[in-house]
């Protein structure tokens, strides 16, 4: 097998001498952040079952560096919720997400966390966005695991271009104060 066959992480821009790589900070941190997401499955109904695929072999969501499932949040930085949230549940998914610790993501799995799906009851969250703010939308009933790797992609790419001072910056101060997480 040639190693041009071998996908790899393309080095981010800079200047090659020989003997030397220079490159931005920012970049490299983007990179190493994007490529070590550390999972939290917060998994309420059937798209768990998705996102259990998503993590067996077929699938293989450990290729994108996501390979160390974390059930405890303080040792998470990428939040997946999955499911049904029912308002009842919702201040103890916001208090998953604030022991999270900095920096952390978060991606609504399915229509239901999403947007409340088919149950617009009034027991039913309609949207997680309404508890904590969210990163990226997984769009389904169930979303296939296909679509599962496509949002953890699309959250690689953010990551990858967020600067390193993002997280103390006056909009995402403000952010977070509109949530009321301080």
């Amino acid at each position: 097998m040639s190693n041009s066959n071998v996908n790899m992480v393309a080095p981010p821009e800079g200047v090659v001498g020989e003997g030397f790589f220079a490159t931005k900070l920012n970049d490299v941190v983007g990179l190493a952040r994007a490529n070590s997401l550390w999972p939290l499955p917060f998994a309420t109904s059937c798209c768990g079952i998705e996102f259990m695929a998503t993590m067996a072999s077929h699938y293989d969501l450990a290729r994108f560096g996501s390979e160390r499932v974390s059930f405890s949040p303080r040792q998470a930085d990428m939040l997946l919720v999955m499911g049904t949230i029912s308002k009842k549940m919702a201040p103890i998914l916001r208090q998953v997400y604030e022991q999270m610790s900095e920096p952390r993501w978060v991606i609504a799995v399915g229509a239901c966390a999403s947007s409340g799906g088919i149950f617009d009851t009034y027991s039913v969250l309609q949207g997680i966005d309404k508890v904590i703010p969210v990163d990226v939308y997984v769009p389904g009933c169930p979303p296939r695991p296909e679509q599962i790797v496509d949002g953890v992609m699309k959250l690689q790419e953010l990551v990858k271009s967020e600067s390193v001072r993002r997280r103390s910056s006056p909009e995402y101060q403000e952010l977070l104060a509109s949530y009321n997480i301080s």
